[in-house]
């Protein structure tokens, strides 16, 4: 099995350290950047030689492409691709045409990264912001209401999977609430835990279901005052596990963010500890990889089956018509123009 880590890469072509590094720690995936990728074919060949270097030609290539400001393929590589909020601007007149545009948008954008030898995509946002909040969520939310965001994301992420492509859904159990941005500073929500559990938690309550979620550097005061939600058991067990019943793969936002504190290698087994199955390195910093690497031992137990259900998504690949997925593009970017 692999080892519980995804790690980031340096730049666009692999490294000889990388490859060294790559064939020792045996990650369970890698995570692409726009420092990544130059070009399509340039894009292929690093993760190809990525995945040679592994050993493991079912390892997880994962990527941010959600679409909007938050989009690490943007034209020429990729095709420019609506923010969340076009879809709830369009949600507010129309939801079932909404949600069939949110369809096809995604079911395109799995083409489109499967083309490329990507298999994973970071997305759907399921937070749900609110007011006052800090705006590193913003247009990057399907809505502010529970229903509307559950209803958007849940066909994003059937979109995804019908072109073999594995949803994340983050950032469970909720980002939209935070006052501040996690890269740079650690959140701190003291709303009461029954407010968040109907409001903050509710769609990834609605979505348990999907295969793969990544965790929320956010500090909830009502549940755990000491440990974020990505480090602490209590959140983990009695809230994404417990009354949200996620049953899925369960991954950490990057370790190398500033909400966060101590050795890199302290934050991985933090993480591990509270009970995610994978640590998620991305700045492609050698020292830090290894110090990630160094404190994540082999997949087994539940965390491997869970793996397992993940990866069989990527099996997956349903019809569709790309002359009906252009027109939802175009339709939906001109809502967010």
């Amino acid at each position: 099995m692999p080892s519980a880590f995804i790690t980031g890469l340096a730049g666009p072509t692999l490294l000889e350290a990388e490859r060294s590094f790559l064939a020792a720690s045996r990650p369970a995936g890698i995570i692409l950047f726009a420092r990544n990728c130059v070009s399509r074919e340039q894009i292929r060949k690093l993760i190809g030689d990525s995945l040679d270097a592994i050993g493991n030609a079912n390892a997880l290539v994962l990527i941010d492409q959600e679409g909007g400001r938050v989009q690490r393929l943007r034209p020429p590589l990729g095709r420019a691709l609506p923010p969340a909020a076009a879809f709830g601007t369009l949600y507010a007149h129309d939801p079932v045409e909404a949600c069939r545009l949110a369809f096809l948008v995604s079911r395109q954008n799995a083409e489109d990264l499967r083309g490329l030898g990507i298999n994973t995509n970071c997305a759907p946002v399921l937070d749900v912001p609110v007011s006052g909040a800090h705006d590193v969520i913003g247009n990057r939310a399907y809505g502010a209401t529970v229903d509307q965001v559950a209803a958007l994301g849940a066909e994003v992420a059937a979109g995804l999977m019908a072109g073999g492509v594995l949803p994340v859904m983050k950032h469970i159990p909720g980002h939209g609430r935070a006052g501040a941005d996690s890269h740079y500073d650690l959140p701190v929500v003291d709303t009461p835990r029954a407010t968040l559990e109907a409001t903050d938690f509710a769609p990834f309550r609605a979505l348990a279901h999907l295969p793969a979620a990544m965790t929320a550097h956010v500090l909830f005061t009502d549940i755990d005052r000491e440990r974020p939600a990505s480090t602490s058991l209590v959140v983990t067990a009695e809230i994404m596990r417990g009354s949200i019943g996620f049953g899925g793969l369960l991954m950490s936002d990057d370790v190398s963010m500033k909400a966060l504190g101590g050795p890199l290698g302290t934050r991985a087994e933090a993480v591990l500890a509270a009970g995610s199955d994978l640590v998620l390195h991305c700045n492609g910093i050698m020292a830090e990889m290894e110090a990630v690497a160094a404190a994540s031992p082999e997949i087994s137990g539940a965390s491997g089956f869970r793996l397992a259900a993940a990866l069989a998504v990527l099996q997956q690949c349903e019809a569709f018509e790309p002359q009906l997925a252009e027109a939802a593009i175009a339709r939906a970017l001109s809502v967010s123009a």
